[in-house]
């Protein structure tokens, strides 16, 4: 039995791979975890990546169906907290600050962890900045005192403004110029980025890969759920797509 991780813009596969033995596999989808738990039996599975909008998202059901059948599932970063956040009363384990956040109620929309990405060929690279990344690099920023509070306010709004898609740091400063935000601490943000750059979706998806190494030996027993999962018309539609996909 074996471990899967699904992973994209939020970590590179040679970083992955330096963190735990497992199989990685693209951004997770509809269907992806159904597959995996029919024909491959892993032992535990994590989420960190995963697609939205043009493709259908990986299922809350597929999650609960992996647990019921003894799978370890963890979620963290983007979609693995998204989804964490939403079924850890049910066992899924939820890793790092982003999944916190999101739990606590800190923030609520998808969009916080969202990115545009490049192709697979070259590894998914991010081409916009996550939500969470800029508050965490903000936030900081506040704390080593580049900026003031009113500045830290003002500059997180404004990035919230922004779609997913034109999210980044050269449009926030453009914002920041428009709304005449104070210069002098925006261009000691500017300057302190250079070094300040947080990424929360990567330091929590390592995070997540290391408490599965520490967690998952070879002695784990199979996940133990207390739920009765629901057998439904539009479930079984879907075990058979699956069937029919693999025969």
């Amino acid at each position: 039995m074996s471990i899967h991780v699904f992973i994209g813009p939020s970590i590179t596969l040679e970083d992955a791979r330096k963190e735990l033995d497992a199989t990685f596999m693209p951004p997770v989808s509809e269907g992806d975890i159904t597959r995996l738990v029919a024909n491959d039996k892993p032992r535990a599975i994590g989420i960190i990546d995963g697609y939205f909008e043009n493709v259908p998202s990986v299922w809350h059901k597929e999650i609960l169906f992996a647990m019921t059948h003894g799978v370890h599932v963890y979620g963290a970063s983007s979609m693995g907290a998204l989804r964490a956040a939403e079924l850890h009363p049910f066992g899924m384990v939820g890793i790092g600050a982003v999944f916190e956040a999101y739990r606590d109620g800190l923030i609520e929309d998808d969009d916080e962890v969202a990115v545009i990405h490049g192709p697979a060929e070259l590894g998914y690279p991010a081409l916009s900045e996550a939500m969470v990344n800029i508050r965490r690099t903000l936030s900081d920023a506040l704390h080593h005192h580049v900026i003031g509070q009113a500045t830290h306010k003002r500059l997180e709004e404004l990035a919230k403004t922004l779609s997913y898609k034109d999210r980044s740091y050269a449009n926030l400063f453009e914002l920041a110029r428009e709304y005449a935000i104070d210069r002098r601490e925006v261009d000691a943000f500017s300057f302190w980025l250079q070094t300040g750059r947080a990424d929360q979706k990567r330091d929590d998806a390592i995070l997540l890969l290391r408490t599965m190494r520490q967690q998952l030996k070879a002695d784990t027993p199979p996940k133990d759920v207390r739920y009765h999962f629901e057998y439904t018309t539009l479930w079984d539609r879907a075990i058979r797509t699956v069937a029919q996909d693999a025969s």
